[in-house]
């Protein structure tokens, strides 16, 4: 009996460090193509830039929550059948959506139209790249999709580095696409092998219990619904407020490590911690409110280091970038730290009762879009981004309470006699693979 927790321990604490280590390779790529981005454009260039990027990074989330978050869920023999069909499901899906975009928008003229046709083309290999990491999470080999993304480090930086200055965002947009294909061949010998004899079918993933769908509109209606707002700004509004946002979130790159770390890989990692605890639920809150705690105090920490940072640094990150993005730091200081609670919240209803979210995410996503339109027709783009924090701060104070509502009910529940370990709710969504 003792052995058994304690190599399971063993494991849990190294797929912990794996995991984080992969996010941060990750997180550490997408920093530096921003600097070297805006490194290598002027402030149009890079503004133009930064909206492509976004739009990726919105087609990302989709994505990890349609096909990722709910393939994490798996367990057991299903996983492997449920990993091959979602490895199906992307091909296909980017491809179809990539290709059409791209001929569509190669007919428009425009460094935005250019730039998004050449997202189009590379979107497949973005797409299969990201989605082959949540197949090594789900199969707990956290080892091999940091193998694959130290190759992405390895290859996209010098790759951008290397373009001349003043390059057009479509081509870096391009090459920043296309060096994740070695990423996207290693990590596709790797996970052949285990994969083998596995059963595919792509349809498991359009069924209407599929438990992704919720997963999707939770992003679209979450994270995505501001990054499509500050989308829409620089569209119809300034392109410069795009690139000022997007140049302020980026010095915050350390934090998103943290941050992807627990929505992508958290919840397979919380039910091993619960694992033999009599009070599994308990335990997972009070795991999630210790993190969220360590996280906003991280956030904080970080924002502070931010704004003491010398202007001639500054400019040396963002090039000509800095000079407007530098007085958003301390509302996107702020606003990281509302994220950090929520983040923590938003974990622990994803593994207790992952329904519970879907109100919260739409109604508070809808005010920050609400305040960051506010904000940027009274404040301009400093007051978009107070209006962003604003809206962080509002959501994680509400998935706070619902996690405290949750809790007291489960609480009463197995005083009654009817409650269930949060490591049994999560079984049941992967057995099923739809809704619990």
């Amino acid at each position: 009996m003792s052995r058994t927790p304690a190599r399971g321990g063993l494991r849990t604490r190294a797929a912990v460090v794996c995991s984080v280590a992969d996010q941060g390779v990750a997180a550490l790529t997408n920093i530096l193509v921003l600097v070297v981005a805006a490194r290598l454009s002027s402030a149009h260039g890079f503004a133009v830039f930064s909206l492509v990027y976004m739009t990726a990074t919105v087609l990302l989330g989709l994505a990890g929550g349609y096909v990722g978050q709910a393939l994490v869920l798996e367990r057991g023999e299903a996983a492997r059948d449920a990993c091959r069909s979602a490895v199906v499901f992307t091909a296909v899906a980017s491809s179809a959506l990539g290709f059409t975009g791209a001929a569509v928008l190669a007919l428009l003229p425009g460094d935005t139209a250019r730039g998004l046709s050449a997202l189009g083309l590379v979107l497949p290999v973005v797409l299969g790249q990201d989605g082959l990491r949540y197949c090594f999470s789900t199969l707990r080999l956290p080892h091999l999709a940091l193998t694959g993304d130290v190759l992405r480090l390895a290859v996209a930086v010098p790759a951008l580095a290397l373009q001349p200055a003043d390059s057009g965002p479509a081509r870096l947009v391009l090459v920043w696409g296309l060096s994740a294909l070695p990423a996207l061949l290693v990590s596709g010998a790797l996970l052949a092998p285990r994969l083998r004899g596995a059963r595919s079918s792509a349809r498991r993933l359009l069924r209407r219990d599929h438990l992704g769908r919720r997963f999707a509109v939770e992003f679209a209606v979450g994270n995505g619904a501001s990054q499509l707002a500050i989308i829409g700004l620089g569209l119809v509004a300034s392109q410069l407020a795009v690139g000022a946002l997007r140049g302020a979130s980026t010095l915050f790159g350390p934090m998103n490590v943290l941050y992807n770390s627990a929505t992508a890989f958290g919840p397979p990692l919380l039910r091993r911690v619960a694992d033999g605890a009599e009070t599994g639920a308990g335990r997972t809150v009070r795991t999630t409110a210790a993190l969220a705690a360590l996280l906003g105090a991280t956030a904080a920490g970080w924002a502070v280091l931010l704004l003491a940072l010398p202007d001639s640094v500054g400019r040396q990150l963002l090039g000509d970038t800095w000079g407007s993005a530098s007085g958003l730091l301390p509302a996107t200081g702020s606003q990281y730290v509302g994220i950090a609670l929520g983040t923590s919240a938003l974990l622990t209803l994803r593994v207790l009762r992952p329904r519970a979210t879907l109100p919260i995410q739409v109604s508070f996503s809808l005010a920050s879009v609400a305040f960051l339109v506010a904000g940027y027709a009274i404040g301009g783009v400093l007051g978009a981004a107070w209006g962003l924090c604003l809206g962080s701060a509002l959501k994680a104070a509400a998935l706070w309470l619902r996690v405290g509502s949750l809790g007291r009910g489960r609480w009463r529940g197995r005083g009654r006699g009817r409650g269930a370990d949060a490591h049994k709710v999560g079984v049941r969504v992967s057995d099923k693979g739809g809704q619990p």
